[in-house]
């Protein structure tokens, strides 16, 4: 799967904030991702990451 620093994902649960849109920091083998609702950073796996994609938005 194509995942670029910068990218919006929008995955299939919501955060607690109610947002369910992320924006990736890191890319590697541990994805680094930022809520778009309330700013909160998260460090996960690649591989649990990918799963929960639903659909991604390219960077302006």
């Amino acid at each position: 799967m194509e995942l670029n620093i910068g990218d919006i994902v929008k995955t299939k649960k919501k955060h607690p904030c109610g947002s369910d849109e992320w924006q990736i920091l890191r890319v590697g083998a541990d994805i680094r991702i930022k809520c778009a609702g309330c700013g909160h950073m998260v460090m996960l796996p690649r591989a649990k990451f990918e799963k929960s994609i639903k659909s991604i938005k390219d960077r302006d």
